[in-house]
């Protein structure tokens, strides 16, 4: 037994439309513009994944030790406030501790005074410091044991112990 159909119009062709065949177009596009709307956001998401992916593959690069063997000479200066460090831990300025561009948290250095022959092993908890020239921020207590706290900024030596 056939089904009765609806005649609705009359399509581009000239041939008449029914419910039907006009159902089963909207439903194509429908899907069709689902599909494309799908795919657009997929696109959008494993661009924005790669761009988040290549930034944290950059930063462990970052992270490589920068010190030679034998140690090597830079500028150091001094810091007492701030609030957290950049790993997390409050910001003491009693503890021997310090802030280094690329090397990991927890790392140990011998920070010495080649003027006064003072030196000083220092914990990496932060980063820094971000003033062109220098290569790392002691706390202010490692910096009185240094004697560097009068002249601010130092020339000293630094060697990784751990």
């Amino acid at each position: 037994m056939a089904r009765p159909q609806l005649l609705i119009g009359i399509s581009a062709a000239g041939g008449l439309r029914t419910m039907s065949s006009i159902c089963c177009a909207r439903s194509v596009f429908c899907h069709g513009l689902n599909a494309s709307r799908l795919t657009a956001v997929t696109l959008i998401a494993a661009a924005l994944g790669g761009c988040a992916q290549s930034s944290v593959i950059a930063n462990k690069s970052e992270l490589r030790p920068s010190l030679t063997p034998g140690g090597s000479y830079a500028l150091a200066s001094f810091y007492s406030h701030g609030q957290r460090t950049a790993s997390g831990e409050k910001f003491d300025p009693h503890d021997l501790t310090a802030a280094h561009r690329t090397l990991p948290f927890g790392t140990r250095i011998r920070v010495t005074n080649p003027t006064t022959g003072q030196s000083v092993t220092v914990r990496v908890n932060d980063r820094g410091p971000f003033v062109r020239g220098r290569a790392i921020d002691v706390s202010s207590s490692a910096a009185k044991m240094l004697g560097i706290t009068r002249q601010g900024v130092a020339k000293v030596k630094l060697d990784v112990v751990q």
